[in-house]
């Protein structure tokens, strides 16, 4: 049976020694699983990256779709 696309997907991760969980769905999260592989980074450093680099007033969910859209949106380099 296929995920459905809009069903949110939580996962636990550490972020500066701090548990917190985030929730999206499984078509970003697979985008994450790749891009941090492809940057050399655990799922958590990409995660903790993109933390660090987030505006104050924005969630940690969105600073992640939004780089998952960033990263798609760069011409690839074979």
């Amino acid at each position: 049976m296929t995920a459905k696309p809009h069903v949110l997907v939580k996962r636990s991760v550490s972020l500066d020694g701090h548990r917190t969980s985030v929730a999206l769905e499984q078509m970003f999260w697979d985008e994450i699983d790749a891009l941090a592989k492809r940057q050399g980074l655990s799922v958590s450093g990409l995660i903790s990256q993109v933390d660090r680099g987030r505006h104050t007033d924005q969630n940690l969910a969105s600073a992640l779709r939004l780089a998952v859209l960033e990263a798609l949106r760069q011409p690839t380099h074979d």
